[in-house]
């Protein structure tokens, strides 16, 4: 049997947490809880030869400066799929808000 590695709690990963549907800042009118869920972590150990290049330019001033400002040289935890999630409104009118919640995180 091969052990899968145990994943540390600063990797890439799905966090969930209860908001009030108004607190989500989309403009819906509900005290509502929904379940978000976000990717939060760390991607440093899928830097690639890419990312230690842009890191190395971006260091040594080979980059004008207002472009190294605007470069990121490490990939980030964002998510790679993402679910809907549906509320009632004040209005008591059923709302569904696709692609809101991650369903699930990868660096990138």
């Amino acid at each position: 049997k091969r052990r899968q590695p145990k994943q540390s709690s600063r990797d890439c990963r799905v966090e969930k947490r209860e908001m009030r549907v108004r607190d989500l800042g989309l403009g819906y009118d509900s005290d509502e809880i929904v379940l978000f869920k976000f990717c939060v972590g760390s991607c440093q150990s899928s830097r690639t030869n890419y990312d230690l290049a842009l890191k190395a330019l971006v260091a040594n001033g080979s980059l004008p400066r207002r472009t190294a400002r605007k470069v990121s040289n490490h990939p980030c935890c964002r998510p790679d799929r993402y679910e809907p999630v549906s509320f009632m409104d004040a209005q008591t009118t059923w709302r569904t808000i696709q692609s809101l919640s991650a369903a699930s995180c990868m660096c990138m």
